[in-house]
């Protein structure tokens, strides 16, 4: 087993949650053969340990679409955050904020852009898919431009839901799912009592908000497989981009060539992503994709990557492969499901901890100086 804090959040996490809510944040699409990799070919990465180097002053700080992050670091959009703690989307947006890094929203939150955004010290960035009701997408910018929402991440590796298993077998969805989830509930009573009571109003509130009815659990599988586009191409962005003043990041790229197009569309930003593993099974880790990516569009715009970051040395070994910024998904969520606000806070500190250690193991005093000189081989190539 690979040791780090995460792994520890998630044998804290799996203890506290009920089954169905488990298993929908940990679990992959198929054989869940891409979600294992994304892990291991990250922790395959061989480094250059360099000594005698004068790392007395070291600075983790960068510039990112004209603001300043602590550290290379930004927590990712995931659904439902709000089930894993009590209003847990306020939580994790506070815990970012105060350690200087950007939080961002994703469009199936329990709480709505209007709950979080108030609630922090820095601006927030939000998460938006392409769907067939593009009426709910155009009032979800218009309200994320009025709460003060700086940067639009526009996932488009998700045209159609994954093959996820579990969530079937779990209970999340499948024959009596919410029979299901009520029996999990009750043999998790710290849950039931601090989320399934105390953490309700329990809707996807961006989406009930636009529709001005709850949008429930019941709901949340539907709604979406129902407004998902497979139609979407580069051209059902435009409008977006055009509506859109500040920076906007495509997420889910895993090919130079979609890269490349990238660029073309005007993104000022890329996260290198295969979903966690969650959509199409078998497909390259974003460790090994990540390489290629750099070489084709390394200075045109910039570059983030997620999917399997489980550590401080993860970051670094992400940004020497090409990364100008590292997304956690899966981590943050362990630690806000076993422990709150305060476990991602947690989490965040050692990640800057095994950040440090890692730049002085490796001569690099600073984030601009990690690169690819730092790979003992090519890795990816």
């Amino acid at each position: 087993m690979i040791i780090s804090a995460a792994t520890d959040y998630r044998a804290a996490a799996k203890r506290r949650l009920p089954p169905f809510l488990f298993d929908y944040i940990d679990g992959g699409a198929y054989a869940e053969h891409t979600l294992k990799r994304n892990v291991s070919d990250l922790a395959d990465i061989a480094l250059r340990q360099r000594v005698l180097k004068n790392m007395a002053e070291l600075n983790l700080e960068t510039r990112l679409f004209d603001e300043t992050l602590s550290m290379p670091v930004a927590l990712a959009p995931v659904g439902l955050t709000g089930m894993y703690a009590r209003r847990g989307e306020v939580q994790a947006a506070k815990a970012a904020a105060d350690r200087g890094i950007p939080f961002t929203l994703s469009t199936v939150s329990v709480c709505p852009i209007e709950e979080v955004a108030p609630a922090i010290s820095r601006p927030m960035w939000f998460q938006l898919y392409v769907l067939k009701d593009r009426g709910f997408m155009k009032n979800a910018l218009e309200r994320a431009k009025a709460a003060g929402v700086n940067t639009l991440v526009f996932t488009v590796d998700m045209p159609t839901p994954g093959a996820r298993y579990r969530d079937a077998h779990s209970g999340m969805s499948g024959p009596n799912a919410p029979l299901r989830r009520m029996l999990q509930a009750v043999t998790h009573p710290r849950w039931a009592l601090d989320v399934g009571l105390l953490g309700r109003p329990h809707d996807l509130g961006n989406i009930s908000a636009y529709r001005g009815n709850p949008t429930g659990l019941a709901d949340y599988i539907g709604w979406l497989g129902a407004n998902f586009d497979q139609s979407i191409a580069w051209k059902d962005l435009e409008w977006i981009r055009e509506f859109w003043e500040g920076p906007m990041i495509i997420k889910g790229i895993l090919d130079p060539d979609d890269a490349r197009d990238a660029v073309r569309f005007g993104a000022d930003g890329i996260v290198v992503s295969n979903h966690g593993g969650r959509q199409l099974d078998g497909v390259l880790s974003s460790a090994r994709a990540l390489p290629a990516i750099a070489d084709a569009v390394k200075g045109d715009l910039k570059i983030l990557a997620d999917s399997g970051i489980r550590s401080g040395l993860d970051v670094l070994r992400m940004l020497a492969l090409g990364a100008d910024c590292a997304m956690l998904g899966r981590a943050y969520i362990y630690a806000l499901a076993a422990a709150g606000g305060a476990g991602v806070s947690h989490l965040l500190e050692l990640i800057e901890k095994e950040m440090r250690v890692a730049m002085v193991l490796t001569g690099t005093r600073s984030v601009n100086e990690i690169s690819a000189d730092l790979l003992v081989r090519e890795f990816g190539h």
